[in-house]
């Protein structure tokens, strides 16, 4: 036998693993033995292959995919495969973070506590002046709003190149509602400085993705803010009803579609960082120099966000 290589059941004990666990890496392609003997199908390893042996194994523990352990273990360098680590945990953090997020909602829902979670929302107002908006809308179902929205957002903020620029924050209002069931229309919108170079971007773009200019006239928002991770449908639905629960409250009246305005680099942006106001334009008092209803106001962030993922 040759001396550098040892069977697998000294190497199972070094590798603090069992033969069957050596075994099915060997089938996965993620641990392949040195030398496997024709006439006995004996597998034999070399000590080197300890490290990567117990590698596939702490990796597993974290619920990774094999094809992404593959990745890891056959990383070029260690910085890479740290990255590659980094990465995943990261994706794994934001998908538990929604998970959370949606535990509450229906713990909510199912305790009949609602208002005890519309409670954790803190609703505030906000004037806006006019704005010009290119928009573009599209009917669709709930599943697929966060790779419609990425898209759409991402043509507006290229297009606002042509219009004068970014003039604020991104929003997609809902003109209908949207759910699994029921498929909308949404209208992405982004406030752009020069109505007349928007109009002719208009024109250019003909009817391909459902573009339009509109002037949106001055308006009162009520709105709260929530974090990445509250952002995933449906837990979202708890925001918006607790803003409109407030209006009710209040005794303010909605005056158009519900919204949720992006103002944060989404892309940068951790489950638990702020990132989107969920907004109902309400009518306006009488006097229009009456007090705001409780709440303090402050000015939604005008700077533009990058778009949701596709994924």
């Amino acid at each position: 036998m040759d001396e550098e290589l040892i069977g697998i059941g000294a190497f199972a004990a070094r590798a603090r693993l069992s033969a069957k666990a050596l075994r099915l890496y060997d089938r996965l392609g993620l641990l392949s033995p040195a030398r496997v003997d024709e006439a006995t199908g004996y597998r034999f390893y070399r000590p080197g292959q300890v490290e990567r042996a117990r590698l596939v194994a702490l990796l597993r523990q974290l619920d990774m995919p094999l094809a992404r352990i593959a990745e890891v273990v056959d990383a070029d360098d260690g910085a890479v495969a740290a990255g590659r680590l980094t990465a995943y945990w990261a994706d794994v953090e934001s998908r538990h973070a929604a998970r959370r997020t949606l535990a509450e909602y229906l713990r909510g829902r199912l305790s009949g506590r609602s208002s005890e979670m519309y409670g954790k929302f803190v609703v505030e107002t906000v004037d806006v002046p006019e704005q010009v908006l290119i928009t573009e809308s599209r009917h669709v179902l709930a599943d697929e709003l966060p790779t419609w929205i990425g898209a759409a957002l991402g043509r507006l903020e290229a297009a606002a190149a042509e219009c004068g620029g970014a003039a604020g924050a991104p929003f997609v209002a809902y003109r209908a509602e949207v759910s699994m069931e029921s498929d909308g229309p949404a209208e992405a919108c982004l406030p752009v400085a020069d109505e007349a170079a928007a109009r002719a971007w208009a024109g250019r773009r003909g009817r391909v993705f459902e573009t339009a200019v509109r002037v949106e006239p001055a308006r009162r928002l009520a709105f709260t803010r929530i974090t990445k991770a509250q952002v995933a449908h449906p837990q979202i639905l708890a925001a918006f009803e607790a803003v409109e629960q407030w209006m009710a409250a209040e005794g303010l009246t909605p005056v158009g579609p519900c919204r949720e305005v992006y103002f944060a680099d989404w892309s940068a942006a951790g489950p638990e960082d702020p990132v989107c106001d969920v907004a109902f334009p309400v009518a306006l008092p009488a006097d229009s120099s009456a007090a705001l209803p409780t709440g303090s106001s402050a000015a939604l962030p005008t700077g533009s966000s990058a778009a949701l993922p596709a994924d």
